[in-house]
């Protein structure tokens, strides 16, 4: 059970910009059937604050230790949530993993030479949008196109707030982290996501994916989840 030391069961599920929730569907129900308890996060993506207190607050009800697992800004958010002591491991999917200080802001403030750039509409109102018909291929390339377009029209506007807001005291410095690069990104390219695996000490795996990677291919996320869940137990263990 849940109360035995090291035993972990929980997960929580935090999405990234743009898109809700519910893109973690097939994750949750795979790892469901392995028998774990899954929280998906609903982020209103309007502050780094108020979704961390979203995550903060969902820890809070859990009846014991968790995994917790962020999409692409979802990871910095876990990255601020993740000191809760309910966090036994961290796992960035396809994410960003800042340091103290920083913000998703300043992670893209200088691309790279040549590096893909996101179609990211001018603000409104202080949130963002990405461009609906280039989602497809920036965000979701590898998944059934009908879908793709779905996730397009049905974007959540992103708080530039949140973007700008800056890490305190950064979770991956202390827990076990796990990070599961997407070599097909054309959101945050490889090679910064390797640089931020790499910085953060992390157990780093590869696949083949868009930027959609938790969509696109669950049962690879899947895995990269029950790995560390596995992991994390027999450290508490011992």
């Amino acid at each position: 059970m849940l109360e035995e030391a090291g035993d972990i069961r929980n997960v929580v599920l935090v999405h990234g910009g743009f898109v809700d929730a519910s893109g973690w569907q097939g994750v949750y129900q795979l790892l469901r059937s392995r028998g774990f308890a899954v929280s998906v996060v609903q982020n209103p993506t309007t502050s780094l604050a108020d979704d961390v207190a979203v995550v903060r607050r969902a820890l809070a009800k859990l009846d014991g230790p968790a995994v917790l697992v962020g999409h692409s800004y979802g990871g910095a958010v876990i990255t601020e949530a993740g000191t809760h002591p309910a966090v036994a491991a961290l796992v960035y999917v396809a994410a960003f993993a800042p340091d103290a200080g920083e913000s998703v802001a300043t992670l893209i403030a200088d691309p790279p030479p040549g590096a893909p750039v996101p179609p990211i509409l001018p603000p409104e109102d202080g949130f963002l949008l990405l461009d609906q018909e280039k989602f497809p291929q920036s965000f979701a390339a590898d998944v059934e196109p009908s879908l793709a377009q779905f996730m397009a029209a049905t974007q959540l506007p992103w708080g530039v707030a949140a973007l700008q807001g800056a890490i305190t005291q950064p979770a991956w410095k202390t827990k076990p982290t796990w990070y599961l690069i997407a070599t097909q990104d054309r959101m945050i390219p490889p090679p910064a996501q390797r640089a931020m695996s790499g910085r953060a000490g992390a157990t780093t795996s590869e696949i083949a994916a868009s930027h959609s990677v938790y969509v696109s291919q669950p049962e690879a996320v899947a895995q990269v989840i029950a790995t560390a869940a596995g992991a994390a137990r027999q450290a508490v263990a011992h």
